[in-house]
């Protein structure tokens, strides 16, 4: 073999190395594993996402944006999803499907790169008005070493919380979802749990937080 065929292939190797090591470095992935830890609520489907610092699903205190209002007074994760899709500070998103039923555990994969360090995630509690449990930017795991986060259930602020079947969704009391122009406290908080001023029976149907247990653990490097 020549000494430039030998110069060739070695190029040709040091390419395809370089190449494999670009898609190794921006194929890092993450099973993000929910557990519901509620008695008698249903998670709708919960909306992952991995990305940079700068990315915030709400701010407590400040009013909810409308994309995190739908989610969390319809179940409806779409407009969030799409929100965040147009981010460039967000690697990737990713959801599970149907209701999480109380003891249950979903897992999701979701991508990220090096320089990704934070993951989100958002789904509402049924049956309620608007409430959501959430991670809001936390730090993703850099090593194989699993990590667990607990989540509080939190109120979007969005909509009265009467508890009236009328104005909840899903299979408990199949009202409706969004509330537009009914406004609630118009902050987000942390929520204060039923009361069984409406029809929902706080025997059935309150909790105490957390809500949900959470683990993250690095799968593919």
């Amino acid at each position: 073999m020549s000494i430039k065929s030998q110069f060739a292939r070695s190029v040709l190797l040091l390419c395809s190395l370089l190449t494999a090591h670009s898609a190794m470095a921006s194929s890092i992935q993450y099973e993000v594993t929910i557990t519901n830890l509620t008695r008698g609520n249903n998670f709708t489907p919960i909306l992952v996402a991995s990305h940079r610092s700068g990315i915030q699903l709400f701010e407590l205190g400040s009013p909810a944006s409308d994309e995190l209002a739908t989610l969390a007074e319809a179940g409806d994760i779409g407009p969030l999803d799409a929100l965040l899709s147009e981010s460039r500070l967000v690697a990737d998103t990713n959801s599970s499907e149907g209701l999480l039923a109380p003891g249950a555990s979903v897992t999701v994969r979701i991508k990220a790169a090096h320089w990704v360090r934070r993951i989100s995630l958002a789904s509402m509690l049924l049956p309620t008005n608007d409430a959501f449990f959430a991670l809001n930017g936390v730090k993703l795991p850099r090593g194989y070493r699993p990590v667990t986060y607990r989540a509080p259930a939190y109120d979007a602020g969005s909509e009265p919380n009467d508890e009236l079947c009328f104005n909840i969704p899903g299979p408990t009391c199949q009202g409706e979802g969004g509330s537009p122009g009914v406004g609630g406290e118009g902050f987000v908080h942390v929520h204060a749990g039923i009361h069984g001023i409406g029809d929902l029976s706080p025997a059935a149907y309150d909790w105490r937080n957390p809500v949900a247990s959470i683990t993250i653990r690095r799968v593919y490097y």
